[in-house]
């Protein structure tokens, strides 16, 4: 299969760039593709797999008793990292995906040292799609959780990959709280994006959506960003570098309907509840694991 476009290169060389792969671990494309966030927010980046990549297995891990991980510290997220990362391994996963802002941000290179199979997190596809979308000279906004802005991975990467573009941050940290408890259509979820974002608008060209939990907020979002605001988030862009990944190494399967198998650390039943309300995803019964 060949690779689509210009930001399925960029992706695949962002994987291939890092460390090299156990071969022994990649040579069945029958094994599932592991994801991993803090909680239901990287479905948003499930549901793209999914359209993608339909012949695929998924295993989908949300660390729901841990939930957020934006107010964690940094020793906090890169140690529910190596946990999970070492759980969906003992999965005999062919590819991981850090669905998970806070955690890319801050443990994507340890999860990459830890793991035999290639990883993808998702800023890279966040500002690659963010470059696409704004001229030189534009100006930028990412929202995301209080631990990805604090750590400028957006700006660092965005500096690196597009001089001369203005990058505002602006923590957002009520957002997670929001989606998590469903009430993205609340009188609530309006009144925070105004107060978190009233200040920017018409003065911003891209708006990233720094944190996979905020695509469920997006409308909102947008509502009070005003039409001039394009706005981005990682999802798809992530979806099509695994699709990269994968294609260059022989390990697409794409012979039969894909199964997915979801798992959480806490309230199974209200994650099952929240991804079919939010997302139209059908989880059947989800399973618990705890650390």
């Amino acid at each position: 299969m060949a690779i689509a476009d210009s930001t399925e290169r960029s992706q695949l060389s962002q994987i291939t760039d890092h460390k090299p792969q156990v071969t022994c671990f990649m040579k069945n494309s029958g094994r599932p593709i592991g994801i991993f966030d803090s909680g239901l927010g990287g479905l948003t980046v499930f549901k793209e797999l999914r359209a993608l990549l339909p012949g695929e297995d998924l295993i989908y891990f949300g660390d729901t008793a841990r939930v957020p991980y934006g107010t964690k510290s940094a020793e906090a997220v890169l140690a529910f990292s190596r946990e999970i990362t070492s759980f969906l391994l003992g999965k005999k996963i062919k590819f991981l995906i850090v669905a998970c802002n806070t955690a890319s941000s801050l443990a994507l290179e340890e999860i990459r040292k830890l793991s035999p199979v290639p990883v993808l997190g998702v800023i890279e596809p966040g500002v690659e799609a963010a470059l696409k979308a704004v001229s030189a000279g534009g100006r930028v906004l990412v929202i995301g959780t209080s631990a990805t802005v604090n750590s400028r991975a957006y700006s660092r990467a965005l500096a690196e990959s597009g001089p001369g573009i203005a990058v505002t941050e602006k923590a957002c940290p009520l957002f997670v709280p929001l989606v998590e408890e469903g009430w993205r259509s609340k009188p609530v979820a309006a009144i925070t994006a105004r107060e978190y974002l009233a200040p920017f608008r018409g003065k911003i060209d891209v708006l990233i959506l720094g944190c996979t939990h905020y695509p469920l907020l997006r409308k909102v979002i947008a509502r009070v960003m005003g039409p001039r605001t394009s706005i981005v988030d990682s999802a798809r862009a992530a979806a099509r570098g695994v699709r990269a990944g994968l294609a260059v190494r022989g390990l697409l399967n794409q012979a039969r309907r894909g199964r997915s198998e979801f798992i959480v650390s806490d309230a199974p039943d209200r994650f099952a509840e929240l991804a079919l309300k939010l997302l139209k995803i059908k989880t059947g019964k989800v399973a618990v694991k705890r650390f």
